[in-house]
């Protein structure tokens, strides 16, 4: 695994908080990937969801296709996890 980019995560996190749907997006694809932050399937599925709700398309077309490689649980918790975000920072999706 490379050199995680603390920097461009941070700043895409800053930009997602905001509700910046494009930015949640990207960070979906960091955790699908690796890139920029350690794997997490149910990370990116989170973030993918969350650019969903703003009507990010991409983000469903890449939360579906993710979810091929994930058990129910672990969508579960994704759901759950952007259920929670969304609550606790309804920024995210102003």
């Amino acid at each position: 695994m490379g050199r995680f980019d603390t920097t461009a995560f941070n700043n895409c996190l800053s930009k997602s908080e905001s509700g910046c749907v494009e930015s949640q997006y990207k960070l979906g694809l960091m955790y699908a990937t690796g890139h920029g932050v350690g794997q997490d399937n149910v990370l990116a599925h989170m973030w993918f969801n969350i650019a969903a709700i703003h009507g990010g398309e991409r983000a469903k077309e890449d939360r579906k296709e993710l979810a091929l490689d994930m058990s129910q649980t672990e969508i579960a918790e994704a759901q759950r996890l952007a259920r929670e975000r969304i609550t606790v920072e309804p920024s995210l999706v102003a």
